[in-house]
């Protein structure tokens, strides 16, 4: 069984910052691509950024040059330090991850959200 666990979100001012983090227990042989989605109401859930083992980046292009993804295989954590912060950045923020577990094979597992709200 594998969890992840997300913590960091709450409300901000436009032009705030925060930062959000992604932890993964269980039987874990080994975490590949991590990664933070997130849906807006009435929206469909869209990628903001992932992150390979060997820590290459990928960004969507609303949040590039604002938001930095991270992760410390060691805790088997990721990050998305969130910089800039719009009202269009409202959301609940998921994060995923690609997980080969000791016994029970590789899937995608995602962690249940955290709620994002900027505004004055």
């Amino acid at each position: 069984q594998v969890q992840l666990v997300e913590s960091g979100g709450g409300l901000v001012q436009p032009g705030g910052s925060l930062r959000l983090s992604c932890a993964a227990s269980g039987i874990i042989f080994s975490i590949y691509d991590m990664g933070w989605y997130r849906q807006a109401p009435g929206k469909q859930r869209e990628l903001v950024a992932t992150i390979t083992r060997g820590g290459i980046s990928n960004y969507a292009d609303s949040v590039k040059g604002r938001f930095t993804i991270s992760r410390d295989n060691a805790k088997n954590t990721v990050y998305l330090q969130m910089n800039s912060l719009k009202p269009d950045d409202t959301a609940v923020y998921y994060c995923k991850a690609d997980i080969r577990m000791v016994v029970g094979g590789r899937g995608d597992y995602w962690g249940q959200g955290t709620q994002v709200t900027v505004s004055s």
